[in-house]
């Protein structure tokens, strides 16, 4: 990358960062401290944990679709300004009714789309793919970091002060945005990173997608649902108090990372990642029904969670890199577009009905709906055709006079390894979907267009 580029990644990163730590850390204390809102009751807990993920689900493709006509700065703006607004509108209450419209009110900011749009605006395509990859390492960090954190802020300022912090992160987002982030003078728009409509029905149709859609589904389901129980079973069942739960958590993520990533090497060399993925379903399935027996045993709760974060990492790293592979040619911005509002559908979905169920049936009817849950998408995955293992190319083609561009598309499908081929006149450009080990880049050299870049 160029200095440019690195500037324009890292400000972009630290963006996302602030914004799902701020979504996060709430997580892991909100069942707690929330307890004391006015008007409390398990069933409006889970709602309010969950909030966030329904306007998330709703606004996210608007967004990023609507930041072509108004800009992609602007629309940054206004999301963490909704967030930053919810954020404190959740701070100033002692109602659990408000803290749920604050909760709404951040998911309203749903920028996540424009962000990738601003970035595939400031990257060459050929350091695209190494940039998403920096914001998902990114995103995973905040993820670990906010369930330290939150326990840590929530034993020092409750959970006002959480809120609060969040603001704050929001207001920090917005100076970096502002000041650090370049403003691209042109909109690229990127299949790899943004959202069409035109592609949009073709992604609804694709069975492969759906499958891997309703897996980040029930992944983020059940990691909803068990921060409805398991923050009160460390408590109360375990006694360790919540101002210690941070250490608790940090062994947890910390030890489950490293356990998960031999898996996912062996799954992308030798090409199992079928096996690799239903087996860290099961594996979820299994630590999820566990929890129903741990005891009064806190090694034996330790024991559980590593295996459900170490499982819930790997499946977590790998489906959007399977949602890149199977995604049709030019059509990875709106796969991933589909894919994150089916995650935040799943996070509302798991609070709403874990805090239902806990209200009415208790922990063990929480923890047997993420069981069920994870059971029926372990079906759903066992039903999964074996996945591709194809990376995009994307080729910048020379001036072409319009009636060529059928006869490149012809050509460039019959190139061993070429498994998918789209051509968007307008832009002159060209996105493949390749098998490598079949297909060569030289190939390319006897056609009159020039490689931009790829990206997996």
């Amino acid at each position: 990358m160029n200095a440019l580029e690195k500037r324009s990644v890292t400000a972009l990163a630290s963006v996302y960062a602030m914004r799902m730590l701020g979504l996060f850390m709430v997580m892991p204390v909100f069942v707690l401290l929330g307890s004391d809102l006015q008007g409390a009751t398990p069933a409006l807990i889970g709602f309010a944990i969950g909030a966030y993920g329904l306007s998330q689900a709703l606004l996210q493709i608007p967004f990023g679709l609507l930041s072509d006509r108004v800009g992609r700065k602007r629309m940054i703006y206004i999301g963490l300004v909704l967030f930053a607004a919810g954020s404190l509108l959740a701070a100033a209450t002692d109602s659990i009714y408000v803290v749920i419209a604050g909760r709404i009110l951040q998911g309203a900011g749903a920028i996540a789309s424009v962000l990738m749009a601003l970035l595939s605006d400031l990257t060459r395509e050929e350091e695209r793919t190494k940039a998403m990859a920096l914001v998902g390492i990114t995103i995973g960090l905040s993820f670990s970091v906010s369930l330290v954190a939150g326990p840590l802020l929530g034993s020092v300022w409750g959970l006002s002060g959480i809120f609060y912090v969040t603001a704050a992160l929001a207001v920090v987002a917005l100076f970096i945005v502002a000041k650090v982030v370049p403003t691209p003078h042109t909109h690229k728009v990127s299949a790899d990173t943004h959202p069409t409509r035109e592609m949009v029905a073709r992604v609804l149709n694709d069975g492969r997608l759906l499958r891997l859609d309703f897996g980040i589904f029930a992944l983020h389901f059940a990691l909803t649902a068990l921060f409805l129980v398991f923050p009160t079973m460390l408590q109360d069942e375990l006694g360790l108090a919540g101002s210690s739960h941070w250490w608790f958590y940090l062994t947890v993520m910390v030890t489950s990372f490293f356990a998960m990533v031999p898996f996912i090497i062996f799954g992308e060399k030798k090409r199992k990642m079928k096996p690799v993925l239903c087996g860290a379903i099961a594996l979820l399935t299994l630590a999820t029904a566990g929890l129903t027996g741990i005891g009064q045993s806190l090694w034996a709760a330790w024991v559980v969670l590593f295996f459900f974060f170490m499982a819930f990492n790997l499946l977590e790293a790998s489906l959007p890199s399977l949602i890149s592979k199977e995604a049709p040619a030019a059509s990875k911005g709106t796969a991933m577009g589909v894919y994150s509002t089916s995650q935040f559908f799943g996070a509302f979905l798991g609070g709403a009905l874990g805090g239902y169920l806990l209200q009415w049936v208790g922990v063990e009817g929480v923890l047997w709906l993420m069981a069920g849950n994870l059971a029926f998408w372990l079906l759903v995955a066992l039903t999964m055709p074996v996945p591709s293992y194809t990376t995009s190319v994307v080729v910048r083609l020379k001036e072409v006079v319009s009636h060529g561009f059928d006869e490149i598309d012809q050509s460039l499908r019959h190139l061993p390894g070429v498994q998918d081929v789209v051509i968007v006149e307008e832009a002159s450009t060209a996105y493949l979907k390749v098998d490598k080990q079949h297909f060569h880049e030289d190939q390319l050299a006897h056609f009159e267009f020039v490689r931009q870049g790829n990206g997996s």
